[in-house]
């Protein structure tokens, strides 16, 4: 099931299925829900299953008291479906429109105003046993007269006395003609009048809302009146549907009342205008919460023989364990746990994501322009370095270093860069497009980072840098690193690219050597929706160069000083970033506590979980890895149990076909890693139940049973 937030862009759509459902109604309909946009935040659902539309949730937010409501400004907002949604259909759908609002807005609490059954095409009330399945409650209660058109009781001496004393007064029946607004005046003179005189409150459209909404909706919204000699002595405003004739408002003047004003109208509304129409509703009591009905109601409801329905409020606390439990215990471990849902993960950056990205398309100005130059100024401010130079990629920005470097050191072919043998390829790519000899070094069982000792005796007259890769988010030993440089004069380069937020002490990795390289590809944890990087450093000539070198070497347009390529992050992809980077650490933290929870109940003998550092800010877990003789049994296990898991990575890269020249080094360690490692899904969105279900299956494998 895939929730996506409502846009005016799917407008038609909305509509298209409101017309189509089996329970909505035009006031449901954009149109009409629109007309007080400039009062409520708007947040409503679409649901889909297998890419076809299947329900609608409209809802407002208010953000302040964290409290979504289900549609703030109407009578009812419940949940929309079609002819065939299911019991379980409604309750997953349900469950998933609050764990999205929780996700994503935070909130807290939901008011739901389920739509009553008089509205459906298909009586049937799955959103109610889905509400009690979540813990709701009954918040309030209006109560309704209405009219079933079927009804034996309804005849034509209904208020009959009352309706001939109306026209022995020479009362007569009016709608109101198109744009005569003078008779909706007239009529909200009256209501208004009545409803501060004897309520002490005012209706709930103001007059210029209600000449909006009729001027939207002229056959769905009109004024009926009672006049005398032209003047206005009774009235009421009539939505109209399909299944629903709503006098949403009713007023008469006291001549009117005492003239038999109403009697003549309703008895004229029931027997003629509406009596095709299956319900004839008379309004809603709201005096005490509905709990009774006033003298205006009960008169209605004695004198054409309505029943009574009830416009109910239903207030949800959003507790995610609550509401994870809502479905059967055989359906709660159907739903697959992806390693990484991308598409959800950018979904609770909006609407500022979408915002952002409309800007610059609306801007004009997609590449060098003020958005990059803005991420740049968050991202060094964020790391701690004097600059950031944003480029194409992180292999980019770890070649760009090192031709850079090459630049202003001097350095040739035949220089020596130490790199870990267990990394991502590109790192070593990276080497080698830069024009220098990458030499690989073993790495430790305990961390899988590079084994600075064994760093230590691969240094020669050659080696000009030193390359530890912060692999799985997890910071390298850089003081022993910074160290070692120190004492052989080497560069420190950073491959930074899984470790955006990760912290040594009071600095973080990016400003741990003399400039590191960062990827913000899309499953990063900070991504953008593309390819991006960035190189950060306090070194002042690197980064003048570097701003260069990443423009076809060029300091002016057309000046090319030094050889360059193209490697330039978009404006879009900065943008991207611009939202997502104030809550990296806060991301960042979520996935620390999984990872803590992992750690702390996993139990089974054959998993060899990670060894987490004392000051866990040095981890920001961009993959749980674990580690496991039986991993291709282990995977099969999981993804039985619907848990979707990644090997980083299954090859080694010095047993890469791309890397021939490095196919008879043995490094036993790094080898090992990659035949038993295998990532565990640790998205910040992870929900309690997510965490559970991983736990509990790798605590039941036995390849004995598999």
């Amino acid at each position: 099931m895939e929730i996506i937030q409502f846009t005016v862009q799917q407008s038609e759509e909305w509509d298209e299925f409101v017309r189509n459902s089996k329970n909505g109604t035009f006031l449901l309909e954009r149109r009409f829900m629109d007309y007080h946009s400039d009062r409520f935040h708007d947040c409503s659902l679409m649901i889909y299953e297998d890419g076809q539309l299947v329900g609608l949730f409209p809802a407002n937010v208010d953000f302040d008291r964290r409290t979504v409501f289900s549609h703030q400004g109407l009578t009812y907002g419940g949940i929309i479906l079609t002819f065939e949604a299911t019991q379980l259909q409604v309750m997953k759908m349900m469950q998933s429109c609050m764990l999205w609002f929780i996700d994503f807005l935070q909130a807290t609490r939901l008011f739901y105003k389920p739509i009553p059954y008089i509205y459906s095409k298909c009586g049937a009330e799955e959103d109610l046993y889905a509400l009690f399945r979540a813990g709701g409650r009954l918040q309030a209660r209006g109560v309704s007269s209405v009219v079933a058109q079927n009804h034996p009781l309804r005849m034509r001496k209904l208020r009959l006395r009352g309706a001939q004393k109306a026209i022995d007064n020479g009362l007569y029946i009016s709608h109101m003609t198109e744009d005569n607004w003078q008779m909706l005046r007239d009529f909200w003179d009256i209501l208004t009048t009545n409803l501060v005189q004897h309520h002490n409150v005012h209706p709930v459209h103001t007059f210029k809302e209600m000449q909006l909404l009729m001027s939207r909706f002229p056959m769905q919204i009109k004024l009926f009146t009672v006049c005398q000699d032209k003047k206005v002595m009774a009235g009421t405003v009539v939505f109209i549907s399909s299944q629903v004739a709503h006098m949403q408002y009713i007023a008469a003047s006291e001549e009117g009342k005492q003239t038999g004003a109403l009697d003549l109208l309703f008895r004229h509304l029931i027997n003629e205008r509406f009596k095709a129409v299956p319900y004839i509703d008379f309004g809603i009591s709201t005096e005490q919460g509905g709990s009774y009905l006033n003298e205006g109601l009960i008169f209605q409801k004695e004198g054409f023989g309505a029943r009574s329905v009830c416009y109910d409020s239903y207030e949800v606390e959003l507790d995610r364990s609550m509401i994870e439990q809502m479905l059967p215990i055989a359906e709660r471990h159907k739903t697959t746990i992806k390693f990484f849902d991308l598409k959800r993960l950018n979904a609770s950056f909006e609407p500022q994501l979408s915002e952002s990205i409309l800007q610059v398309v609306r801007g004009g100005w997609y590449i060098l322009g003020n958005k990059v130059k803005c991420f740049e100024r968050q991202f060094a401010d964020f790391i701690g370095t004097s600059h950031c130079v944003m480029c194409g990629n992180g292999m980019e920005a770890l070649t760009l270093i090192m031709r850079a470097y090459k630049q202003m050191k001097g350095w040739d072919e035949n220089c020596e860069v130490i790199v870990p043998a267990n990394t991502f390829i590109a790192t070593i790519l990276a080497v080698k497009e830069a024009g220098l000899h990458p030499v690989l070094c073993e790495a430790s069982l305990n961390d899988y980072l590079i084994d600075v000792d064994e760093a230590a005796k691969l240094i020669t007259p050659k080696t000009v840098a030193l390359l530890p890769v912060h692999l799985y988010g997890r910071v390298c030993n850089m003081r022993e690193i910074n160290t070692l440089a120190s004492k052989h004069q080497l560069v420190v380069i950073e491959d930074a690219a899984q470790a955006h937020g990760a912290m040594l002490g009071d600095r973080r990795a990016g400003h741990l050597g003399n400039a590191a390289g960062f990827s913000f590809y899309p499953g990063k944890n900070l991504g953008a929706l593309g390819d991006a990087g960035a190189i950060t450093t306090d070194d002042d000539e690197l980064a003048t160069l570097l701003h260069m070198m990443t423009n076809y070497g060029s300091s002016q347009k057309y000046v090319n000083d030094v050889p360059g390529i193209n490697s330039r992050t978009d404006e879009l992809q900065a943008a991207a970033l611009s939202v997502k980077l104030p809550r990296l650490d806060a991301d960042n933290e979520k996935r620390r506590k999984i990872a803590q929870q992992f750690n702390s109940f996993i139990d089974n003998p054959l998993i060899t979980k990670p060894q987490l550092p004392k000051d866990l800010r040095q981890h920001v877990f961009y993959v749980y890895p674990i580690r496991c003789g039986y991993r291709k049994q282990l995977m099969q296990h999981l993804s039985e149990q619907g848990i979707e898991t990644l090997i980083h990575y299954p090859i080694p890269p010095h047993k890469q076909k791309a890397l021939p020249e490095l196919s008879s080094m043995m490094f036993p360690v790094t080898e090992q890693i990659h035949r038993e490692i295998l990532s565990l899904p640790i998205s910040p969105l992870l929900n309690d139940n997510d965490i559970s279900r991983i736990i509990n299956a790798i605590n039941q494998f036995n390849p004995a049973t598999e």
